[in-house]
């Protein structure tokens, strides 16, 4: 098997890991759930967090193959059409996602559904090659209908991008509350990453650390599955659902909500400029 290296990068305001993965033979790299900077009280974007990662990839000549999306993400703004402009790559998300648009479509009254806005759309068993590798798509619905899990093994280790799915145990698992959301979806999406072997590591989106530690961008299965405050070992799925279902009841809307929507389902494409330059996204109200 290839000599796969890994990289993680912590976007402090949004609490978001984007993930580097390389194949050190061929120089070939994928880079997962990139995310753009956003001011929402400005209204500003910039680009400051990706052109760190993009620099480390021009200065070391990788060549990028993919850009991943594990899912249509509700907290932070994509940077995935910037990546692709300044390094190539495709990007990639799930076929279904057209669900997703179509939903958000209507809220936003957008036409994302009808736009050739993603590069690749793939489905579980799906696989992408990266050098000597292949990174292996495996749906894990629950979070949104259109979550994946991407895994990749080397000589040594298995590997698995697993969007929202999975926190740190301290922090437990995802919401299920969203358009789509499904707390038994979740439940045996868990179960077929943990599937993947105790000794698999399991690269998180996000880390919501307490002060007692830093932000941890992964951790083994045995470890998840010893210690997750909402799914470990032996819990039922009633049990999960029961827990999940309690906890969303109290959850507020992420902060990034509506600007991330408008931008993620149109896989990172920001609204056309008008005739002065200037970019609007909406905010429906109620």
């Amino acid at each position: 098997m290839a000599n796969i290296n890994i990289e993680s990068f912590y976007h402090q305001d949004s609490q978001t890991f984007c993930h580097l993965i390389i194949d050190g033979k061929t120089k070939t790299a994928a880079l997962v759930d990139p995310v753009m900077d956003y001011n929402a009280a400005a209204g500003r974007f910039s680009y400051e967090f990706i052109s760190a990662i993009l620099a480390s990839i021009e200065e070391r000549q990788l060549t990028l193959a993919w850009i991943l999306e594990t899912h249509i993400h509700a907290d932070h703004l994509t940077a995935a059409q910037y990546v692709k402009q300044q390094a190539g790559g495709q990007v990639v998300t799930a076929a279904c996602v057209i669900h997703v648009q179509q939903h958000f479509d209507e809220v936003f009254d957008l036409h994302s559904h009808d736009e050739a806005l993603f590069d690749v759309l793939v489905k579980s068993g799906d696989r992408l090659p990266l050098g000597e590798s292949n990174i292996e798509v495996l749906a894990t619905p629950g979070h949104t209908q259109s979550c994946l899990t991407y895994v990749i093994k080397s000589a040594e280790q298995v590997s698995a991008f697993i969007g929202d799915t999975l926190f740190m145990p301290d922090v437990g698992t995802a919401r299920c509350d969203f358009p789509g959301g499904d707390g038994a979806q979740l439940y045996d999406s868990i179960q077929a990453i943990y599937a993947l072997g105790d000794e698999a590591l399991l690269y998180l989106c996000h880390d919501y650390p307490p002060e007692a530690r830093k932000a941890c961008p992964s951790i083994s299965v045995a470890q998840q599955k010893k210690n997750n405050v909402h799914c470990r070992q032996g819990v039922s799925k009633a049990e999960f659902m029961t827990v999940r279902r309690q906890r969303d009841a109290t959850l507020a809307p992420p902060r990034l909500l509506l600007p991330s929507l408008q931008v993620n389902i149109r896989a990172g494409f920001l609204p056309e400029a008008d005739g002065s330059g200037r970019r609007f996204l909406r905010i429906p109200i109620r």
